[in-house]
């Protein structure tokens, strides 16, 4: 590999998928000198690679600790970590290693919100940029979710909204948001990061540079290490404070207020669930902050139904309801979803898959006089078993079939058989997606 670089103004960019493929697409625009990288050996985006931009230099296989001699500057796509041995032997080396999100941050020629947390980002994301369009403003919308962030650059957009993840942050110096929050924290890819310290660090890289920042008062760990330069907002399902975001009751009913203002009803929410309003809190934050009509984005939240995967309905039958929430790949998205959906005991919870290292213990809780059965699926069943103790009656599946088939079992009217792994799917799927898809076709041939 190191006879590819042969100049000290060159870039290498690690990782020929979706990512590295944009930032190709992107440093040939800008007429940069770049080699491509990746471990694999048939990267996804290989083949495109080749038919855009033949001339660009390709290597295949395990990076060696030369690999980026002679390079000024890598640019690392955000499934490799930077613990990799010749990616920390470049950063001594005194290289500079940056993500695409760096990049982007380089060239944007309009402000960036930006978003992260362990859970509701992609709804926050959606949610704002569909109140962007309800205002007439042109915003580029990606990032982590749909379309990479240098695929966004246009000249005639005014705002670019960006769901960002951790992976994506950790190679982010100066991203210079005029707004930027972390929605919440809980213990999520602890298979990649050495504690939840590290973790909570590469989420907070977000608001370096930032103007202005969105808090959750509810999650100390989501509260930046900011100067009072930095105009502060908030959300909470409390009651709001100065320049905060909340609920209030009105004759019983609690309403989406800002400061002592009410502003609508929970109940006309088109998304269902309390964490569903935080999301909703979240955005108007978002959206006061870079001045978007209030009746504009009140108009969104009404109309807006949720995404795919994400505590979706898929089937009411015989008065029981099928939820979708295959997106839940982390303890916190199913406590959320347990505490927003759950009634008195009226749930019947599908987990399992993939644990990522995390520590399920804090579902037992949740679960109790909320889950009447758990159905444990997937790669790491008997550790979701150990960490909840027995604390609701449990069962076993081999497949989504199944786990459906057993809370056929024991539901009746009024009960939720809720599909919420709090793990990754790929001991079994080839994505959440793949995951949610397979749940609802189950689901949808029950008669």
């Amino acid at each position: 590999m190191t006879q590819l670089i042969a100049s000290s103004k060159l870039k290498v960019v690690v990782g020929i998928g979706t990512t590295g493929l944009s930032v190709a697409r992107h440093l040939s625009q800008m007429g940069e000198r770049f080699v491509m990288l990746d471990t694999r050996m048939q990267p996804p985006c290989l083949e495109q690679l080749k038919a855009e931009l033949p001339e660009v230099p390709v290597a295949l296989g395990e990076l060696a600790m030369d690999s980026f001699d002679g390079a000024d500057e890598v640019v690392l796509s955000p499934g490799l970590s930077r613990q990799n041995r010749a990616i920390q032997s470049a950063l001594k080396a005194g290289i500079s290693v940056i993500s695409d999100i760096e990049l982007f941050a380089r060239a944007a020629n309009a402000p960036i919100v930006a978003i992260t947390g362990s859970n509701g980002k992609s709804t926050v994301t959606t949610l704002l940029g569909e109140m962007c369009i309800a205002a007439g403003v042109a915003a580029g919308v990606g990032g982590n979710l749909g379309v990479p962030a240098l695929a966004l650059l246009d000249e005639a957009t005014e705002l670019y909204v960006l769901e960002l993840s951790s992976f994506q942050l950790e190679s982010v110096y100066g991203l210079n948001a005029e707004v930027a929050t972390v929605l919440n924290i809980s213990p999520d890819h602890m298979d990649r990061y050495n504690s939840l310290l590290d973790y909570h660090q590469a989420k907070h890289r977000i608001f370096n540079g930032t103007r202005q920042v969105v808090v959750n008062r509810e999650d100390k760990l989501s509260v930046p290490l900011v100067s009072d330069a930095v105009k502060r907002w908030s959300f909470g399902l409390d009651k709001p404070d100065f320049g905060g975001f909340g609920l209030l009751d009105q004759d019983g009913e609690p309403w989406l207020s800002y400061q002592f203002e009410r502003l609508m009803p929970e109940a006309e929410l088109g998304i269902k669930g309390r964490h569903n309003t935080q999301n909703a809190l979240a955005a108007l934050a978002l959206g006061s902050a870079i001045g978007l009509p209030m009746a504009d984005m009140l108009s969104v939240l009404r109309q807006f139904r949720g995404l795919s995967h994400r505590c979706q309905t898929v089937k009411n039958l015989a008065g029981v309801t099928y939820i979708n929430d295959s997106k839940a790949t982390n303890v916190g998205a199913t406590l959320a979803a347990i505490r927003g959906l759950a009634g008195e005991s009226n749930l019947v919870l599908i987990a399992g898959g993939q644990g990522k290292g995390q520590d399920f213990s804090p579902l037992a809780n949740a679960m109790t006089g909320q889950v009447k059965q758990l159905v444990l699926l997937g790669e790491d069943a008997v550790v979701i078993d150990d960490a909840v103790g027995g604390r609701v009656p449990t069962v076993f599946a081999t497949s989504l079939q199944s786990a459906v088939e057993a809370a056929q079992q024991v539901v009746e009217a009024g009960d939720v058989v809720l599909l919420s792994p709090a793990c990754a799917s790929f001991d079994m799927f080839s994505g959440f997606e793949d995951r949610g898809e397979q749940f609802a076709k189950v689901v949808g041939a029950l008669r």
